[in-house]
């Protein structure tokens, strides 16, 4: 029988972002604590496509209701151990585990900065008409890539980001498997049955 001890991605995760957290000012605002860390299984492995997302549980500056096609709607709420979150950060294995250790930092900090800045359940909305990634993604990561450098400087444990440095096989064959949470697509829910004017 196996004594090997399946690798916890999502606490491997949520220790890290919790460090990048609090290392970099930029991050200071977020709260791990009321942001769930999920991981999803990619549908294809293969290496393009999405490595991440970040799923607020709020709408625009906090709300817990929106309208959209004349109805009132609220987001379904997800509690870990009574605190209920504001995020899902989920990453799709084992597509993210298999790029370079630079390549998933960057995804890691990408997720993270999504995150309003008043730590509200929404996201940060940048100026102009893309308000996710601004005019361009790629501008985009290059700002997330000086940021993963920053944070490498201030020399963090090299414990808390080791696993990133393993493809998806090979932490299961270290470890004998790869659990973590994983978190079904929340669901929007209508507030009531009356049309709004």
């Amino acid at each position: 029988m196996s004594t090997k001890k399946p690798f916890n991605f999502s606490h491997a995760m949520y220790h890290l972002c919790r460090d990048i957290s609090r290392r970099l000012p930029e991050f200071h605002h977020v709260d791990m604590d009321r942001i769930a860390v999920a991981f999803a299984q990619a549908r294809r492995n293969v290496p393009y496509g999405m490595q991440a997302k970040l799923t607020p549980l709020r709408f625009e500056n906090g709300d817990l209701q929106t309208t959209r096609y004349g109805r009132k709607w609220t987001v379904q709420r997800i509690y870990q151990d009574q605190q209920e979150m504001l995020y899902i950060l989920t990453f799709y294995l084992p597509r993210f585990l298999n790029h370079s250790l630079e390549e998933k930092l960057i995804t890691v900090v990408h997720e993270l900065y999504h995150i309003s800045p008043a730590f509200d359940g929404d996201i940060r909305r940048l100026e102009g008409h893309y308000h996710v990634h601004s005019h361009s993604q790629k501008e985009y990561d290059a700002h997330m890539a000086v940021m993963v450098k920053q944070y490498l400087k201030l020399n963090p444990p090299p414990e808390l980001y080791a696993f990133l440095k393993c493809r998806f096989s090979t932490l299961q064959k270290k470890h004998g498997g790869v659990v973590g949470l994983q978190i079904p697509i929340p669901k929007l829910i209508p507030v009531d049955e009356t049309r709004i004017a």
